[in-house]
């Protein structure tokens, strides 16, 4: 069984929650990512802030990405994935709650980020239509 772990891109940096948003949108372009899971300072995971939440959640709306914090974009529960869960279980999580990327959790412990594309290169293009199909459509 392919798990979570064998897929996931390790070693995923956290954005801690009182981090502006310019400090986090600097992050991202230095790790190359659209994406970054925001951390408390009890190093749990608070919830994922993306490229697109600083763009449309902030700053189309007027915001202060000198002073808006990553905290602050952590709304509810985060969706994860656990590490040793399957492909299939993380496939029906992406698709359940419409979502492109998954933090990958050991216990407590956040050991990896699971994009939709690290799934997309190791299934069929079939299913991988399907995939992005489930995730992208209005809910």
């Amino acid at each position: 069984m392919t798990s979570a772990r064998d897929l996931m891109t390790p070693g995923a940096e956290c954005v801690g929650e009182k981090e502006t948003l310019v400090e986090a949108a600097r992050k991202m372009r230095d790790l190359d990512v659209g994406a970054l899971p925001i951390c408390g300072e009890d190093q749990r995971l608070k919830g994922v802030l993306t490229d697109r939440d600083i763009v449309v959640k902030c700053i189309a709306d007027g915001g202060e990405p000198g002073s808006a914090t990553a905290g602050q974009f952590g709304e509810g529960k985060p969706v994860t994935i656990g590490a040793d869960d399957s492909v299939e279980e993380a496939l029906q999580t992406m698709s359940k709650h419409q979502v492109r990327r998954l933090p990958v959790i050991d216990g407590h412990d956040l050991v990896g980020m699971l994009a939709q594309a690290d799934i997309a290169r190791h299934l069929n293009k079939s299913a991988t239509g399907d995939l992005v199909q489930d995730i992208s459509v209005d809910a």
